[in-house]
């Protein structure tokens, strides 16, 4: 039997149980819980941001307490913990690794096995009388109920899909309303998505972005902003507009881009980018160094708009996870075909006058 550590900065004490001391946390998020949220938003220590996995208590629960599983993404924790403020339960933390519930479940982190070796490992069959566990409805992909009750004896019950429903769902005997079972992809839940895949894409760009511009500075030959730097500072803002348009501009215009697929989306959000940036352009088409260049970005900026926005699919509802596995077996060779061709047409674009 493994027990979490005390000393996380979670937890306020303890609670004497047949298993020995199970730590209790806190239902108050303090300063460093909402500045570590901010840090993990922006990808800073985004996949250390975790828990200890095991049995916690929040309040003084006793052997009758309601038992709530969760993941041990800290962010989670900390939403669960503060929307059940003044209620007496466990919670049951599984390992994870660090990633929510819904993406751990579509990845069987969130799953039946580990449920299973959880319930062992805590002693909880000692701690609580009753056989039954909460589970958020999110984590239904991932876990087979019928499995875990033939187990552990443990009877799984699927609460609602977002802890501040909690309370009245414990409140009117485990019952959901259809509000509970809704899942919301709004304009806030998608804003707040946007700095993790910008972080992300800078990441490759910091590296990508000056070798394209010192060397279309250096042997760029067409006549178009031709004169050192104004070359290469062109090709780099055709990449920060595809950047622009899969990262920031698909999430937030998602519900009135056409298509389902996350990365035609972006696809159409990235030709409508490559014609604003043909536009600003303007002339300067007169040499085939100059054409090959504007057909370079005709591909990949359209190429990386796609990537990037179907980066977004798995936390949305869209579409289910065999739709997310079906669109990138269909969209990422395409994606990388285009990005081919459209290095290409650029090296292509240094050698010919």
């Amino acid at each position: 039997m493994s027990l979490p550590r005390l000393e996380q900065s979670i937890v306020i004490g303890s609670i004497q149980t047949k298993v020995g001391p199970v730590p209790q946390i806190s239902s108050t998020l303090v300063w460093a819980d909402r500045l570590g949220a901010y840090k993990a938003r922006w990808r800073i220590n985004r996949m250390n941001y975790k828990i200890d996995p095991g049995l916690y208590a929040l309040g003084k629960p006793d052997d009758k307490a309601p038992v709530v599983v969760t993941a041990n993404y800290k962010m989670t924790i900390d939403r669960l913990r503060q929307a059940l403020t003044g209620r007496d339960l466990w919670i049951l933390v599984l390992d994870t690794r660090g990633i929510n519930v819904w993406c751990a479940a579509g990845k069987g982190t969130f799953g039946t096995k580990e449920l299973i070796d959880r319930i062992g490992s805590s002693g909880l069959v000692n701690v609580v009388s009753h056989r039954e566990l909460i589970l958020p409805q999110l984590a239904g992909p991932g876990v087979s109920a019928h499995l875990v009750k033939k187990a552990s004896g443990f009877k799984v019950i699927y609460g609602p899909i977002r802890a501040e429903d909690l309370p009245a769902f414990l409140d009117v005997g485990y019952k959901t309303t259809p509000e509970m079972r809704l899942k919301t992809f709004t304009t806030k839940e998608r804003v707040v998505l946007i700095p993790v895949e910008l972080v992300g894409a800078f990441k490759v760009a910091l590296i990508v972005l000056p070798i394209i511009f010192l060397i279309d500075s250096r042997w760029g030959t067409g006549s178009f902003w031709s004169n050192g730097w104004g070359h290469g500072l062109y090709s780099v803002l055709a990449v920060l507009t595809a950047i622009l348009a899969g990262a920031v501009l698909t999430p937030l215009l998602l519900p009135w881009l056409p298509g389902r697929a996350f990365s035609f989306k972006g696809m159409v959000l990235g030709i409508l980018a490559t014609v604003g940036f043909m536009a600003f352009r303007g002339a300067g088409l007169g040499t085939w160094a100059d054409r090959l260049e504007m057909a370079t970005w005709c591909f990949v900026i359209p190429a990386i708009s796609a990537y990037l926005a179907m980066n977004f699919t798995g936390a949305s509802t869209y579409t289910s996870l065999s739709g997310v596995k079906r669109e990138m077996h269909r969209a990422v060779p395409l994606q990388i075909g285009a990005g081919i061709l459209g290095l290409g047409l650029w090296l292509g674009s240094h050698f010919i006058s």
